[in-house]
């Protein structure tokens, strides 16, 4: 019986120890330092994500180095907007196995805009939801050339893909990153839980705060480097940012600039916002001859900013006080 018992015991040991293993924390991969602070709020102690997004990068026409290729491999989540923003992300997310990619824009729930066919000239009453029993074209063209401008750029139609901007969504998808990672470890599945509850109540307040400074500016027009605001001021009930570039990294024709500075005139425009890892030197001639004065810088994907778990709050608290300060004539 002692001989039965041994070997017995062993591989009662061997399969504990297999599901000690298999509960480890994962690894986390995530394509913007907006989406590893949501991560990294759920993870806490736990982890810390690997945000593939360097500063200076830009999100929609990123190369991966082959370090980080190799991360991405080894990876136990990824954790990303989706190749709407990220289509540079989109081969290595197909080629892992099935719940290891998390595409953040098509969780149930997701409240989602489609870009403005006028850029920043339409209306505040219809409805930007959207039901996710249908599919959306994920298969934006990249490279194509935009002959209205003249100029290479991002194809602004379809879903915008810059949901995070809406704090209903960060709230949201930090309870998606909850589950995605008890899944995969289930020893810890209460921890994430509780972090991500307690990440919503931090965001919760901050949009609050946020709604109260930009109340007395709702009615103000504003100017921004390129389409990318559109959750933000739907959120807080603002006037829509008029665009200066079409795409997400190009530069507008003389055209589209003469365009936006009888834009600016025609509408009072009070402030126009550069925005981080771009020419500020654009929005001085867009403004140039206008009233509009220039604003601090905007950094929507967090990519200069310090990161960690509070940077997600800090890229939202940041573009409320550069839009509540500039539009209020401080």
């Amino acid at each position: 019986m002692k001989s039965l018992r041994l070997p017995l015991l062993a591989s009662v040991a061997s399969l504990s120890f297999c599901a000690m293993a298999s509960a480890e924390v994962p690894v986390v991969v995530t394509d913007i330092p907006a989406i590893g602070a949501l991560a990294q709020q759920v993870m806490g102690d736990l982890g810390t994500p690997e945000v593939l997004l360097e500063a200076g990068g830009d999100p929609h026409h990123y190369q991966l180095r082959p370090s980080q290729a190799r991360t991405l491999q080894s990876a136990g989540l990824l954790i990303w907007v989706g190749p709407e923003l990220s289509p540079w992300l989109t081969r290595a997310s197909e080629g892992m196995s099935d719940g290891t990619s998390l595409p953040l824009l098509i969780q149930p729930g997701t409240k989602l805009r489609e870009y403005s066919a006028d850029h920043g000239d339409h209306d505040h009453d219809h409805d930007h939801d959207h039901d996710h029993d249908h599919d959306h074209d994920h298969d934006h063209d990249h490279d194509h050339e935009d002959t209205a401008s003249g100029h290479e750029g991002h194809d602004h139609s379809g879903v915008d893909p810059h949901a995070w901007l809406d704090p209903a969504n960060g709230k949201l998808w930090l309870s998606a990153i909850a589950d995605a990672l008890a899944a995969r470890d289930p020893s810890n599945a209460a921890t994430y839980r509780s972090n991500a509850e307690a990440g919503a109540a931090r965001i919760e307040a901050l949009d609050a705060r946020i709604a109260a400074s930009l109340a007395p500016v709702k009615e103000k027009h504003f100017a921004v480097f390129h389409d990318a605001y559109g959750y933000f001021t739907d959120h807080y009930g603002l006037e829509p940012a008029i665009p200066v570039s079409l795409g997400d990294a190009s530069t507008p024709a003389a055209a589209r600039l003469k365009e936006v500075q009888q834009t600016i005139t025609a509408r009072q425009v009070a402030c126009a916002f550069p925005e981080i890892n771009h020419d500020p030197k654009l929005m001085h001639v867009a403004i140039e001859g206008t009233q509009a004065k220039l604003g601090t810088a905007l950094d929507p994907e967090g990519t200069q900013l310090p990161q960690g778990a509070g940077l997600y709050e800090a890229i939202l608290e940041s573009l409320g006080d550069a839009l509540a300060g500039c539009l209020a004539g401080k």
